[in-house]
């Protein structure tokens, strides 16, 4: 697989960046490993190399990119659940997803592609793990449900920003090399305080029914 700073490595993520500029700008299904060999000015063969097929190229985008993910994941895993265990994974979750944004909205915008692509399912493993993690043991729906909602409203924040930034006829910054991240950071921001509220409610009776 080559060392963290091997040439091999460092073509591969260099691979990995190019292909997330394409599949951003034309759509993955609409990308061809051609279309990434030429931007890359290498062979289709050299491709190959590293990348036998697209879907092996997006498992290694979610496989690098979603990093923090595991981390916290590993980190939730050797803790007891309680309250505190329960914000610091949100926490957690939040801040990783920050630098992580090109990732989401390549997910947001390739969905009907990926749902049931290797790629697509290990990042929906991730997620699962995550809810379970911060709902804890024994919860009902209304807690599971509290502990999606609240990890999904940091996507949805990132969807609104971006929106928000269309809106204003700034959408190329956002998504581009030098995206405004005083903004990005106050969306995330944002997106961690609603996140905490919602995940206050995890170990709360349920609202009767009647």
């Amino acid at each position: 697989m080559g060392t963290p700073h091997s040439p091999r490595s460092d073509t591969r993520a260099r691979i990995i960046e190019v292909s997330l500029e394409l599949f951003a700008e034309q759509g993955y299904e609409q990308t061809s490993l051609r279309e990434i060999a030429d931007r890359l000015g290498v062979t289709k063969a050299a491709l190959y190399y590293h990348f036998k097929t697209k879907d092996d190229i997006v498992l290694g985008i979610v496989e690098r990119m979603a990093a923090p993910i595991d981390d916290t994941i590993a980190w939730g895993r050797e803790q007891a659940w309680s309250p505190k265990t329960r914000d610091e994974l949100i926490r957690r979750f939040a801040d990783g997803m920050a630098e992580r944004a090109p990732l989401l909205r390549f997910f947001h915008e390739n969905q009907p592609a990926l749902r049931e692509s290797p790629a697509g399912l290990a990042f929906k493993d991730r997620m699962i793990t995550m809810v379970q993690l911060v709902h804890g043991p024994g919860a009902d729906f209304h807690d599971r449900l509290r502990a999606a909602m609240a990890l999904f409203t940091v996507h949805s924040s990132l969807f609104l920003f971006k929106q928000d930034s269309t809106d204003s006829g700034q959408a190329r910054n956002v998504w581009g090399e030098q995206p405004p991240l005083a903004g990005l950071d106050d969306a995330i921001r944002a997106a961690r305080d609603v996140a905490l509220e919602i995940g206050a409610g995890i170990g709360h009776s349920a609202p009767d029914a009647g």
